[in-house]
């Protein structure tokens, strides 16, 4: 029989070398653990030089917006003293000419006031407005009540104002203190 016709015991030898070679082998002892733990251990300190980047990088980006927050800081009012030099050195000059022997109170009253005006006008430009308060009803937002007196105006409504009130940009930064009407 030794001719080209194989018999079942052949066919299915043939059949086994084949899937045999296609299958690679299996490895011996824990070598392919190995493999994957040294991979994993690769990978984990690929990922540990990330993250140590990572937060270098954070750091420096942390202390660079601290940095840029001081700068602007420092730098924010620059318009706003700018502005008040001129009114800084009206002043001066008013006092200046209070003291001098033929100083007339008209006129140191009327440079003051002008001074004052000049004061108003830059810091309503920088979005500062008083807080009206008296003859209005109290708001506890925006006003602090110091005294309750009674009186015949409607009750809650304000009465005297000891220091005036003031809103920058519709954020109240000092809230006005004054006296209240009480039944």
């Amino acid at each position: 029989m030794g001719s080209n016709n194989a018999g079942p015991a052949d066919e299915g030898q043939a059949a086994g070398e084949k899937a045999a070679a296609e299958v690679p082998p299996t490895p011996v002892g824990n070598v392919a653990g190995e493999e994957d733990s040294g991979r994993l251990a690769e990978q984990l300190e690929e990922q540990k030089k990330r993250l140590l980047y990572l937060q270098a990088d954070f750091e420096n980006y942390r202390k660079r917006v601290e940095r840029e927050k001081a700068e602007f800081r420092a730098l924010a009012n620059e318009g706003l003293i700018l502005d008040l030099l001129d009114v800084y050195e009206n002043l001066g000059r008013a006092l200046e000419a209070a003291k001098k022997p033929e100083a007339q109170a008209p006129q140191i009253s009327s440079g003051l006031e002008m001074v004052h005006g000049q004061m108003r006008a830059i810091l309503e430009r920088y979005g500062l407005k008083p807080i009206a308060t008296v003859g209005r009803p109290f708001d506890p937002r925006t006003m602090e009540a110091m005294l309750q007196e009674p009186s015949g105006a409607e009750e809650d409504t304000v009465l005297e104002e000891f220091q005036r009130g003031y809103t920058l940009n519709s954020k109240v930064i000092r809230c006005a203190k004054v006296k209240v009407s009480r039944k």
